[in-house]
């Protein structure tokens, strides 16, 4: 039997949750994970009843160290297992979501362990949390989105030092510079981001696919023609209200 790595539980008052199950291994994200993520993504994103998706990290001391790197090589049955994989863009999966997604992120979170959360709408850290992309040292790059995502979301400066040096930071230092949300103690981290998901999944799904969507091709877009995307956007929603 496969053993999974990845869980998903089920909608709790609209709000689900995949956690990374792979403690012993920092939650390192291999071949197999990738495919169960897009798996409960996709669950996540074809179910009515999930209007928030919870990323989670078991295991005291990590979300995720990154990409398992014992399955990086050459031989050309992996090459072709990744460009299957590229195919199925996970990232892009995750970016596109119409619900809110939360990443709760603690200890390390190294890679495409703090890459994955960048795609998330908001992320909830512990005072513990130790954020970097060290690809630069071991000899490639953030390749998951990390020079794309990281400078459009910390200040640009501040981005381009922690992807050329590869240093961590800490928890306080990431949410100065707005990669992190919020920083709560250990044991606050799960009651405080359930909460803040059940506000999120609190209002009407249509009005937040909406934002999220503005938000994502107004990043894009010239700022009045993005305002001009929005003014359309306002005047579907309150049509539809007023056919209520």
């Amino acid at each position: 039997m496969t053993q999974l790595f990845v869980d998903y539980d089920k909608p709790l008052n609209g709000v689900a949750s995949i956690s990374l199950n792979r403690p012993e291994a920092l939650n390192a994200i291999n071949m197999a994970m990738r495919d169960d993520l897009w798996t409960y993504i996709q669950a996540a994103r074809l179910d009515p009843d999930v209007r928030v998706l919870i990323f989670r990290g078991e295991g005291p001391r990590a979300f995720s160290a990154g990409a398992d790197i014992s399955e990086f090589g050459s031989a050309p049955s992996l090459h072709e297992s990744r460009e299957a994989r590229r195919q199925r863009d996970l990232w892009a999966l995750l970016e596109d979501l119409p619900i809110p997604t939360i990443a709760a992120l603690h200890g390390f979170c190294f890679g495409a362990g703090i890459e994955l959360p960048l795609y998330c709408d908001l992320r909830i850290a512990t005072e513990n949390t130790q954020i970097g992309l060290p690809e630069v040292t071991l000899g490639y790059i953030p390749s998951a989105g990390g020079t794309q995502m990281m400078p459009r979301i910390a200040p640009p400066g501040a981005a381009r030092g922690l992807i050329l040096s590869g240093d961590p930071i800490d928890a306080r230092q990431a949410q100065r510079w707005g990669i992190i949300h919020r920083v709560v103690a250990v044991e606050e981290l799960d009651e405080t981001v359930f909460a803040v998901a059940e506000r999120l999944a609190a209002a009407d799904p249509a009005v937040t696919a909406a934002l999220k969507r503005s938000i994502r091709r107004g990043l894009d877009l010239p700022k009045s023609a993005a305002i001009r995307q929005d003014t359309q956007t306002a005047r579907r929603l309150a049509n539809r209200l007023s056919d209520r």
